[in-house]
C-alpha cells in the first residue's frame, strides 16, 4: 500500500519494516503514500487521530504548520518538475509528524521526497523527525530559488531588450508575469508556515533543527521578495514597451497629418482646376498646365514653411 515505509534509526541506518504498525523499533517510521491509493483513507483512519487524517487526504491544500495534541499538521509546496507539466504548477506534501512517526502523502510526483527516499534506501536517512522536515523543506527551497533565479535571469533579458528601440515586445513576457504570480501566491503563506515551524517550542522541533527551519524560513521570505520586486520590473518591462508602440504610433500618425496639411491645399486645387465647365481660366493657354504646377510647387513649399515656422516641423 505505501510507496515506501523505512525504520529509521538515530544514527540514520534504515530498515524496512514487515509490521504494519503505526511506529516501530526505531527512532523513527516513516510511511510515505500515494493520495490515490484507496486503501490510504480506511489505513489513516485506523491509525490517526479524525483531524490529522482528513488533514492528509485534502484534495487542495495551502501551506500550514498547526500543531495537533503531540504531532504536527505539515502542508508544503515545491516547483513542478514532472515531465509536461509547468513549474509554476506546485506540488505539495501532506505530512503528519510526531516523535515517533512521519507520514507524507502527495498527489503528484515529488522530487524532494524521491531523494529522501533514495537516501533512506542506502541507509544515510535523517536521523530525527525534524531532521526530516530540515532536509525536505531545504531541497524545496533549494528548487524554487532556482526557478526564481530562472525567471530573474529572463526578466534581465527583457530589460536588456528596452535598449533596442526596434525590438517588439516579447511573446512570453505575460507567461513570466503569470509564473510569477502564482509562485508568490503559493510561497507567501508558505513562508509563514516555515517561520511558525521554526518558532515552535516543542520538543520535537531541538534547537539545533529549528535554527536550520529558521533561516530556511528566511530563505522563503527572500525568494518571496524578490518574486515581487519581479512582478514590478516585469510590469515596469511591459509599460516601456506600451510607450515606444503608443511614440511609434505617435510617429506615424504626425507625419500623416503633416501631408495630409501639405496636401490638402493642392488636393483642394486640383479639384478646382478640374471641374469639366466653361469659363475655366487657361483652357486655351498651352502654358495653363506648366503655370499650375508651378503653383502648387510654391504652395506646398508655403505650406512647409508656414508649419516650421509654426514648429510642427
Amino acid at each position: 500500500m505505501p510507496l515506501c515505509v523505512f525504520d529509521i534509526s538515530d544514527d540514520g541506518t534504515t530498515t524496512v519494516p514487515e509490521d504494519t504498525q503505526l511506529t516501530g523499533p526505531a527512532r523513527y517510521r516513516w510511511w510515505h503514500f500515494d493520495m490515490a491509493d484507496p486503501a490510504l483513507a480506511p489505513w489513516l483512519a485506523e491509525h490517526l487521530p479524525e483531524i490529522p487524517a482528513g488533514a492528509l487526504l485534502q484534495p487542495e491544500t495551502r501551506p500550514r504548520c498547526d500543531e495537533y495534541e503531540d504531532g504536527l499538521i505539515l502542508n508544503l509546496r515545491g516547483i513542478n518538475l514532472n515531465e509536461g507539466q509547468q513549474a509554476d504548477q506546485m506540488v505539495s506534501v501532506r505530512m503528519w509528524v510526531t516523535d515517533a512517526v512521519v507520514i507524507t502523502v502527495r498527489m503528484r510526483r515529488v522530487f524532494a521526497i524521491d531523494e529522501l527516499r533514495a537516501l533512506a534506501a542506502q541507509s544515510n536517512a535523517p536521523p530525527r523527525p525534524s531532521a526530516f522536515l530540515e532536509a525536505l523543506v531545504s531541497r524545496l527551497t533549494a528548487r524554487v530559488q532556482i526557478e526564481v533565479a530562472r525567471l530573474a535571469d529572463r526578466t534581465a533579458f527583457y530589460e536588456s531588450d528596452l535598449e533596442d528601440l526596434s525590438t517588439p515586445p516579447p511573446k512570453d513576457l505575460p507567461v513570466t508575469r503569470r509564473s510569477t504570480i502564482k509562485l508568490e501566491r503559493y510561497l507567501a503563506p508558505q513562508r509563514s508556515a516555515l517561520e511558525r515551524l521554526a518558532d515552535l517550542d516543542l520538543p520535537l522541533v531541538p534547537d539545533v533543527d529549528s535554527m536550520k527551519l529558521r533561516e530556511l524560513a528566511n530563505r522563503t521570505a527572500i525568494v518571496v521578495e524578490e518574486l515581487d520586486a519581479l512582478q514590478e520590473r516585469i510590469v515596469t518591462v511591459q509599460d516601456e514597451h506600451d510607450n515606444q508602440v503608443a511614440q511609434r504610433q505617435a510617429r506615424h500618425g504626425y507625419v500623416l497629418s503633416i501631408a495630409a496639411a501639405v496636401f490638402l491645399p493642392l488636393g483642394f486645387l486640383t479639384g478646382l482646376f478640374g471641374v469639366n465647365v466653361g469659363g475655366m481660366p487657361g483652357v486655351d493657354d498651352p502654358r495653363a498646365f506648366a503655370i499650375l504646377c508651378l503653383a502648387m510647387v510654391g504652395l506646398a513649399a508655403l505650406m512647409l514653411a508656414v508649419l516650421k515656422w509654426l514648429r510642427w516641423l
